[in-house]
C-alpha cells in the first residue's frame, strides 16, 4: 500500500487521459505535489511510450525507461473509452475530479461525450487542459504535432546548431524534447492559475494549450531581438547572441566553459590569465565592444586558456568567483556531488519489488515538499482498485468489464 499524498495539492484529483510526453509530464508534476492522478490508457496498447526503446525495464512488463520519466505518483486504469461502457465509467471518473487532462486530435473526444463542452456543461466546476500540436483553433488545429517538428516549425532550429559555414553546420534539434516538456511545464502553472480562480468563483474552465504556441513564446530574447531591433539570429554554436566571452574553449586537457556575464568578471578573468591587457584594450571594455570584435577577443581568450589543465582553470575561477564549468556526460552529472547533496536522483519501488530510479522534483518546498509515494505504475495495474473506490463497482460488475474486454487489470 502506497502512502497517502503530502504535497501542498493532496486531495485534489485528476483524471489524466493524455499520453506520450507533453500531458503525462504536467500530470506528474500535479502528482508530486500530492494531487492522486488517474492515468487512462487502452487495454491492450497502454501509453505509447511504454514501448518506445530499447532501454526497457527487466521486471516483465516491457515497459521502456522513456514511460518511466514522465508517469510517476500515478495509479493507471485500462479502459476500452470506444466501448460505450468504457467511456461511462470515464465520465463517471470525470464527474468525481477536479481536473482532466488530454491530448487527443482536436475534437477528439466529442464522439465519446469526453470533450469539454459536454463535460463542463454537466461539471462546471472541471479544469479541462487540452493539449495538441497546434491549438483548438487556426489553419493548423486538425494538424499532428510532435516535438521534433514543432522544433523546427517554431524557429528554434534555426538557432540551434552550428553555422552553415562550419563543418557540421545546419539546423539541430535539441537533445531534449524541450517543446514537449515546456508545454507539461506551462500547463501545469496554467491548471494552478486554473485552480486559483475556481477557488474563489467555484467555475472551472478550459486551458488550450499548444506545442507550436509554447516553443514560440520560449523564442524570448532571440523573437525580441528580431520584434524590437530587426536582427535576424541565426546559428551560433555554442557562442551567446549578445554576450562575449558566453562559450566553450579548449584547455590543454579537455573543454570549460565560460559563462561571463558583465564587464567586472571580464577585467577579473582577464586579470586570472595572465591578460590584463585585453581588459584594457578599448575594443573590449564593455560587452558592446566584446560581440562587435568577438572573433579577436575569442582568438586571444583561446590563445591563453589553451596551456591550463581544465581543473586548474575552473577551481582558479571559483576562487575568484567566476562563472564556470565542465561539459558533462549524462552519467558524469547524475553522480555530481550536487546533484547528489540535492536529492535529484531517486529510487522507487514497483507493485512487484522492481526497482526504478527517477529524477526528482526539482524545487524544495520548506512547508509541503513533494512526496514519491508511487513508482510508474504497470498498465492497468489499477483498474480495480480505482473503480471500486471512486464509483463504488461491485465485483460481479468488475468481473463481466473485463470479461466483456472493456477495462483490463494488467498489461504486460
Amino acid at each position: 500500500m502506497s502512502a497517502a499524498p503530502t504535497g501542498p495539492l493532496a486531495g485534489l484529483r485528476v483524471l489524466d487521459l493524455s499520453r506520450v510526453l507533453a500531458g503525462p509530464w504536467s500530470t506528474q508534476i500535479l502528482g508530486d505535489l500530492g494531487a492522486d492522478v488517474i492515468k487512462v490508457e487502452q487495454p491492450g496498447q497502454g501509453d505509447d511510450t511504454r514501448r518506445w526503446g530499447p532501454p526497457f525495464l527487466a521486471d516483465g512488463s516491457h515497459d521502456s525507461a522513456y514511460y518511466l520519466c514522465a508517469n510517476r505518483n500515478k495509479r493507471s486504469v485500462a479502459i476500452d473509452m470506444a466501448d460505450p461502457r468504457g467511456a461511462d465509467l470515464i465520465r463517471r471518473m470525470a464527474a468525481d475530479s477536479d481536473i482532466l487532462v488530454e491530448n487527443f486530435r482536436v475534437g477528439g473526444l466529442a464522439k465519446y461525450g469526453l470533450d469539454y463542452a459536454t463535460l463542463g456543461a454537466a461539471m462546471p466546476g472541471l479544469i479541462y487542459c487540452s493539449i495538441t500540436g497546434f491549438g483548438q483553433d487556426g489553419p493548423y488545429r486538425d494538424r499532428a504535432g510532435y516535438d521534433f517538428m514543432i522544433q523546427g516549425m517554431s524557429g528554434l532550429m534555426s538557432v540551434t546548431g552550428r553555422p552553415d559555414d562550419e563543418p557540421g553546420g545546419g539546423p539541430m534539434k535539441v537533445g531534449v524534447p524541450v517543446a514537449d516538456l515546456a508545454t507539461g511545464l506551462y500547463a501545469t502553472v496554467s491548471i494552478l492559475a486554473a485552480l486559483a480562480h475556481r477557488d474563489r468563483t467555484g467555475v472551472g474552465q478550459h486551458i488550450d494549450m499548444a506545442l507550436l504556441d509554447t516553443q514560440v513564446a520560449l523564442l524570448a530574447n532571440q523573437a525580441s531581438g528580431y520584434l524590437n531591433g530587426g536582427m535576424v539570429p541565426g546559428r551560433r554554436g555554442n557562442d551567446h547572441p549578445t554576450l562575449t566571452p558566453y562559450q566553450d574553449f579548449a584547455c590543454a586537457d579537455g573543454d570549460v566553459l565560460v559563462a561571463l556575464g558583465n564587464d567586472r568578471q571580464f577585467h577579473l578573468f582577464c586579470t586570472l590569465l595572465g591578460r590584463p591587457d585585453l581588459s584594457a584594450d578599448p575594443r573590449f571594455m564593455d560587452n558592446a565592444g566584446r560581440n562587435t570584435h568577438r572573433s579577436a577577443l575569442q582568438a586571444a581568450l583561446g590563445a591563453a586558456i589553451a596551456p591550463w589543465r581544465a581543473d586548474a582553470l575552473l577551481a582558479a575561477m571559483d576562487a575568484a568567483k567566476l562563472p564556470g564549468g565542465r561539459v558533462n556526460e549524462i552519467p558524469e552529472i547524475l553522480v555530481d556531488p550536487q546533484i547528489a547533496a540535492r536529492g535529484l536522483v531517486r529510487s522507487m519501488t514497483r507493485s512487484d519489488g522492481t526497482v526504478v530510479q527517477v529524477l526528482g522534483y526539482p524545487a524544495r518546498f520548506s512547508a509541503t515538499p513533494p512526496d514519491y509515494r508511487r513508482a510508474p505504475p504497470r498498465s492497468g495495474e489499477d483498474s480495480v482498485t480505482v473503480l471500486r473506490e471512486r464509483l463504488d463497482l461491485d465485483d460481479t460488475t468488475l468481473a463481466s468489464l473485463i470479461a466483456a474486454g472493456v477495462i483490463a487489470e494488467r498489461l504486460d
